[in-house]
């Protein structure tokens, strides 16, 4: 297999924040001529940067990321191309004839997998565009409908291990400020991948994700190295 990075290097000079999250930052705390080695202290919330989220995140009881399964973190992966309707419409809510049309020339999204949206977001990380803020201040992105999550996860297009991965801010459409896709999605043993890099290298099927990151205890999700790896 060939493996590529789906991550953004962490840098917090051009680190996009989701309203309200704690600042990012790197610290020089060691340096070679001084201490005789090199040392940085690194400060962010769990869902800075690239990340994954675990179900714990939205729902209080579901599993937090030390109580998931390493098979969890390792899932088939298929891409939707949705970049062409996201550039038109920021709002774009990915429907599920979006999802029908994909398979009409893939065929069916295998069970318990990782969908993932590419809707062009990854382009613009570390810009103002990223964040594309309203005049309420909240984000403003592409995402899911909330019938197409509810579709993917009771066809098992998802089912109980699978999740959903986007290159913006979260699955759910940035206006929705009821989060509503994130909790349904955010159940069983299913993940979130989010702020992904790099899709472009990524087919639009046979690859899997391979998600790395510290597990914290009680951890609501890590920033991580999320690989994919192309047969």
């Amino acid at each position: 297999m060939r493996l590529i990075s789906l991550s953004h290097v962490n840098d917090p000079a051009t680190t996009n924040l989701y309203p309200g999250d704690p600042p990012s930052e790197l610290e020089t705390v060691a340096t070679i001529d001084k201490d005789g080695y090199y040392l940085r202290l690194i400060r962010q919330g769990e869902h800075t940067g690239t990340h994954w989220g675990a179900p714990g995140h939205f729902n209080e009881g579901e599993p937090l990321a030390d109580e998931l399964d390493l098979a969890d973190l390792h899932l088939s992966a298929v891409k939707l191309d949705v970049r062409e309707r996201c550039a038109r419409d920021p709002d774009y809510a990915v429907s599920i004839a979006d999802v029908e049309r994909w398979e009409q020339v893939h065929g069916r999204i295998p069970a318990e997998s990782m969908v993932i949206i590419w809707t062009g977001w990854d382009g613009k990380w570390g810009t103002a565009e990223f964040t594309n803020a309203g005049v309420d201040g909240a984000p403003r992105h592409p995402g899911f409908a909330v019938e197409t999550a509810r579709w993917l996860i009771d066809t098992g297009r998802i089912g109980d291990r699978g999740g959903t991965g986007t290159d913006a801010f979260s699955p759910d459409v940035g206006i929705d400020a009821t989060y509503t896709v994130s909790h349904l999605i955010y159940q069983r043993h299913r993940i979130s991948l989010e702020i992904l890099a790099n899709l472009e290298a990524l087919p639009e099927t046979g690859a899997q994700i391979l998600c790395g990151g510290q597990i914290n205890r009680a951890g609501s999700g890590s920033p991580a190295l999320i690989y994919g790896l192309l047969p």
